[in-house]
């Protein structure tokens, strides 16, 4: 007889990561043993300090609240993973999950974790993606929520993202017979000064001891040196390929509490030891990680080599994506990636000169590096500010001939010169600060088209190189002009409604209806600058400059406009989306990742961009009654 309730739980998990890649079989095997939980508002599911539950939990309907104590950390709504840190960790739960709303939450088995999920290796990969990134669902609304089962939330400037990466274990492990005496073990192991030693038969690794071991069996009284390593050795012992991710490593020693890993030829116990992986391997990893990129940046001698360094940064990002980093953290990395090739760039340009700077100058990023969200090789926007100086003519020679050759190095690096020629080698643009000042008045005050559209680009800058000062001035003079021709963020707003919701009458997407890329959809113009272009209204409109990514501007903004905090969360997420989709178009397709097929977009891809235009609307509906911009259109 068909067993219909679980046909019905199938349908509805194989929606959702990680069940969507699990099979008919496994999914009906996991459908089958699901217990569905029936939770009325306030009710508790689990509370901080429990004991473990012997399974974790899928929000069917309603909406289960994560809270430490009083306060709600995280939100779990339809089809969101909860109480699988607990799990994986066997431990304690560390916050409360309560309904905040009647809701219905399948309850699995840990025992179907174990056997199905962790054994299929793209459920596996979601489990560590979400272990790795602490979020509860790494492919759902970008890193909407967070599991939160750390006390102290990891800062994403402390992150160095090294848990996509092959680890790099020792491949000389020290090892012994199991005939050797403790203290022959122990001895070796002082020699070579380590902190384990594997006991091999046959090159097969079969247990191993560690100072721990030495502390609490031998030092204790309770084994004497002269017996042999097997009466107090650990087995058996873990074993991995040597191709494990530090993700997959750190899930190992937490889920068996072990602090080594041993990594054989095929990862079996039965195939020959090559190497040991310990918890301080883990700690010190060295290989294609930021930290050792921005070394490799500051010894660089050319751009040619900058180029390479670049480029692995480019695999970097690759596998930040594939493992579902959060796309802000990963935009802070390789922005600081950019910054710091900028800034060896600047030095070797200066090098090659035969006088220092006359004056104290800065370099800016401007427009999507100016507000770190250059992801991909696009081409180079930037400007340069120098000190007020009565030689102006003989110093403007000099920095636009700096700024010369930092363009044009950055363009060996991979960053195409600007087409438009938004760039500090343009006079334009390599000003004193007395200009910089004249000229953002100048715009802010005689509004037009050309001028707001400078000033959605030269408004979102940030300093790369030199004197902060000359920047702070140039930002007190726009907030200034500002306060005495407000009407000026009438004019920004009504900029912001050019670009209307990306979507047509019918729910169709707008694509270009002629050119070069005649029926393929704008990401750009259509979906990310909307949203990127209203942030930027909205903290002028506050007096605010500390803040230039549009992420870090729409949670000022939930601070500064609590009553509008869903609608600005809600642009957080899409733009995160938003983000993610163009960079993986663009290492795709091995471009700016602009413009996209729509008819190439899976079914689910459609779906996921179409949710993200509903916050687009939102906000320019916002922009548009606050500034009356009806009257102005």
């Amino acid at each position: 007889m068909k067993n219909t309730i679980a046909e019905r739980i199938l349908d509805f998990l194989k929606g959702f990561p990680p069940f969507n890649a699990l099979n008919h079989e496994q999914l009906f095997a996991i459908a089958s043993e699901v217990k569905v939980l029936y939770l009325e508002k306030d009710t508790f599911l689990f509370k901080q300090n429990e004991d473990l539950h012997d399974s974790f939990y899928v929000v069917k309907d309603g909406a289960i609240g994560v809270f430490r104590g009083d306060k709600l950390v995280d939100e779990c709504d339809e089809g969101d993973i909860f109480g699988l840190r607990a799990l994986i960790r066997k431990d304690h739960y560390l916050l409360d999950a309560k309904a905040i709303e009647e809701s219905i939450v399948y309850s699995i088995s840990s025992k179907l974790l174990e056997d199905i999920i962790i054994n299929n290796k793209k459920a596996n990969q979601f489990i560590i993606a979400s272990f790795a990134t602490n979020t509860r669902n790494p492919y759902s609304n970008e890193d909407k929520g967070t599991l939160f089962a750390n006390v102290a939330i990891l800062k994403p400037e402390a992150s160095t993202f090294t848990e996509v990466q092959s680890v790099n274990y020792s491949k000389n492990p020290i090892v012994c017979g199991i005939n050797t005496s403790i203290k022959e073990a122990s001895l070796i192991m002082s020699q070579n000064k380590v902190g384990s030693i594997i006991i091999t038969e046959n090159k097969l690794p079969i247990g191993i001891i560690t100072d721990k071991d030495l502390r609490n069996k031998v030092a204790t009284g309770l084994h004497p040196i002269s017996e042999q390593v097997e009466t107090i050795m650990s087995k058996p012992v873990m074993t991995f390929p040597e191709n494990i991710s530090v993700a997959e490593a750190q899930i190992a020693m937490l889920t068996n509490d072990i602090s080594h890993l041993c990594i054989t030829t095929d990862g079996t116990s039965n195939s020959d030891l090559i190497g040991i992986l310990s918890e301080h391997d883990i700690i010190v990893i060295h290989g294609n990680n930021p930290s050792v990129l921005i070394k490799e940046i500051k010894r660089a001698t050319s751009a040619e080599s900058l180029k390479y360094i670049r480029e692995k940064a480019q695999d970097l990002l690759k596998g930040y994506l594939k493992q579902s980093m959060p796309i802000s953290f990963v935009s802070k990395i390789i922005s600081a990636i950019n910054d710091a090739i900028t800034k060896r760039v600047i030095h070797l340009s200066i090098a090659e000169f035969d006088k220092a700077p006359p004056v104290s100058f800065a370099w800016l990023a401007i427009g999507s590096q100016g507000r770190k969200e250059q992801l991909l090789f696009t081409d180079q926007d930037n400007a340069l500010v120098y000190e007020d100086i009565i030689e102006e003519s003989k110093t403007k020679a000099y920095f636009l001939k700096l700024a010369k050759s930092v363009n044009d190095k950055l363009a060996i690096v991979g960053f195409e010169l600007c087409p438009a020629n938004m760039m500090a080698s343009n006079p334009k643009w390599c000003l004193s600060v007395s200009d910089w000042k004249s000229q953002f008045t100048n715009w802010i005050t005689h509004p037009d088209e050309d001028k707001m559209m400078l000033c959605n680009i030269f408004f979102d800058y940030d300093i790369v190189y030199g004197n902060p000062n000359l920047v702070s001035q140039m930002s007190d003079s726009i907030f200034q002009a500002i306060d005495n021709y407000s009407i000026f963020l009438n004019f920004m707003g009504r900029n912001v409604l050019k670009n209307p919701p990306p979507l047509s009458f019918f729910r169709n997407f707008l694509v270009e209806d002629s050119g070069e890329h005649k029926d393929q959809f704008d990401i750009k113009l259509r979906a990310i600058m909307p949203l990127v272009d209203a942030a930027r209204v909205l903290i002028l409109s506050h007096n605010v400059k500390e803040f230039n990514s549009t992420i870090a501007r729409y949670q000022k903004l939930v601070e500064l406009e609590p009553q509008n905090k869903d609608l600005y969360e809600s642009c957080i997420y899409a733009f995160r989306i938003l983000l993610r989709f163009r960079t993986k178009q663009g290492l795709k397709n091995k471009d700016s990742g602009r413009y996209i097929d729509v008819k190439n977009l899976s079914k689910s891809n459609k779906l996921k961009l179409k949710g993200c235009f509903k916050p687009i609307k939102d906000i320019q509906e916002l922009l548009s009654t606050r500034y009356k911009l009806s009257q102005m259109l």
